[in-house]
Parts: C-alpha cells; sequence; structure tokens
C-alpha cells in the first residue's frame, strides 16, 4: 500500500498504460483521477475499481479542460502525464504545419501544462512526484514517425528541466521510456476498424515477442511497474531521470543478442 491516502491523476488512463498504471496506484491505496476522452473506457474502469478510480472526461490539448482536470483532484499528490496516440505519420518533408501543431498539442505541450498545473498545488502539500510517458522513439530514428519521435525526445528535457525548476518543492519528475508494448496505439495509429483490432493486437505481440532480447511482447503492466516504482517512496531519491522498459530493444544492434544474426567481424571474417 505504497499510496494509502495519496491523490493521483492520470491521463490518457481509459485504456492502455494509462489504465493499467490507474488500477495499480488504486490497488497500492491511491485515490485516482482518471481524464481521457474515452468516456466508454473511463466509465468502465471506474465500475470495477471499488470507488477508489474517478473518470473525467478532458482533452488534454484543451488547457482549460486539462488544467479542471488536475483542480477536480482536490489535492494532486501523484500525476502520470501518460496521454498520447501516433500523432502526424508523414515524414518532414510532407507533414503539415496543422498535423506537426496538433502531435506537439497532444504529446510535448499537454505534458508541460498538466505540470504547470500540478505543481504549485504539490508545492503547497509540500511534495509530490510526476512521471512522463517518453518512448524509446526520443532516442533514435526507426522507431515512430518523426513527429511523434520529436515530440517524445522534448518530453525528455522536459522532464530533465521540471525537475530542476521543482526540486526547491520538493517535487520529483522522471520519465519512463516504454519498448513495443502492445496497446491499441498501434492499431489506432494504422486506422484499423473496432472488430479488427484483436487479430492485429495479436500479430504486433508476435512480433513484439521476436523485436528485442527479451523474447515477450511488453505489456501496460510492465510500464504500470515502473511508472508506480518512480512515483513512489522507493525512489525518493530519483528525479530528473528517466527509466528504460524496452525488453533490451536499445541495448544494440540485432547481433549483439541474436546468435542467428551474424556480426560485422563475421561478415568480414566469411569475405576474407
Amino acid at each position: 500500500m505504497r499510496f494509502e491516502g495519496k491523490r493521483a491523476v492520470v491521463t490518457g488512463g481509459a485504456s492502455g498504460i494509462g489504465r493499467a498504471t490507474a488500477l495499480r496506484l488504486a490497488e497500492e491505496g491511491a485515490h485516482v483521477l482518471v481524464g481521457d476522452v474515452d468516456e466508454a473506457g473511463g466509465e468502465a474502469l471506474t465500475a470495477q475499481s471499488d470507488g477508489r478510480i474517478a473518470f473525467r472526461r478532458c482533452d488534454v490539448t484543451d488547457a482549460a479542460e486539462l488544467e479542471a482536470l488536475v483542480a477536480a483532484a482536490d489535492g494532486i499528490d501523484l500525476l502520470f502525464n501518460n496521454a498520447g496516440a501516433g500523432g502526424a505519420r508523414e515524414p518532414i518533408g510532407e507533414v503539415s504545419p496543422e498535423e506537426w501543431d496538433r502531435t506537439m498539442a497532444l504529446l510535448l505541450r499537454s505534458v508541460a501544462l498538466g505540470t504547470r498545473y500540478a505543481a504549485p498545488i504539490m508545492a503547497a502539500r509540500g511534495g509530490g512526484a510526476i512521471v512522463n510517458t517518453a518512448s524509446v522513439a526520443a532516442l533514435a530514428s526507426g522507431f515512430a514517425p518523426t513527429a511523434y519521435s520529436t515530440a517524445k525526445a522534448g518530453v525528455l528535457h522536459l522532464t530533465k528541466l521540471s525537475a530542476a525548476d521543482l526540486a526547491r518543492h520538493g517535487v520529483r519528475v522522471n520519465a519512463v521510456l516504454p519498448g513495443f508494448i502492445t496497446t491499441n496505439i498501434f492499431t489506432r495509429h494504422l486506422g484499423l476498424p473496432e472488430e479488427k483490432r484483436d487479430v492485429a493486437n495479436r500479430m504486433i505481440a508476435g512480433v513484439a515477442a521476436q523485436a528485442q532480447p527479451i523474447r515477450r511482447a511488453g505489456t501496460p503492466e510492465d510500464i504500470a511497474a515502473a511508472v508506480c516504482f518512480l512515483l513512489s517512496d522507493d525512489a525518493s531519491f530519483v528525479t530528473g531521470t528517466s527509466l528504460l522498459v524496452d525488453g533490451g530493444m536499445t541495448v544494440g544492434a540485432r547481433h549483439s543478442w541474436d546468435p542467428e544474426q551474424p556480426g560485422l567481424f563475421a561478415h568480414l571474417e566469411a569475405m576474407l
């Protein structure tokens, strides 16, 4: 019960990583307010939470709605800035200004404003903890579209700057970097209809299990465990950093962990 008596806000909490985190926070004693545009998902979540999770519709790209969500928590100790989607898919030479701005508003601006609205309340309560959802896409090309990856890289730097700004108030700020996690973000990004998403998610899970050294697909619960560690007093000496939860996807080139993939030197030896 690490969060007994704590009040938490989770954005994008009606499904996926946000949902898993909200449930874990509630299981460990927190009173959780979830904000999301998915009203059906939010209401279903509250129905199974034994009164510890409340839901409020919130579009995090609307500053007024986001501010109202934080205020509705009636005090906030923990914040998980998690809301997101795939965003603009076009390469930099084709993306429209409008799609670029929408992606940044959802993935980066909302994190800044969520932190901005929560920080004074946390400071008045003697401190708090914030976790932001970044991504392995923040670290290199090839993991996600350009706009999404750029926004997530911004989240990483914003996390460090926010940690520096808020340390004087006893507020810790960290980020989590998910790898290949099986959530509906992929199927929605591909524009698949609802009836095809379960099949697609099973296919994605099969591919994910072969994409990193840990040979299974990542789950929302894997990320929830990391987020709850960073939000808890177990991480009381941790701020301004990020926790990579990617099954080892970014440890190195595939040949470094897959014995079936010969490396550069093996190729050279074969040629010589």
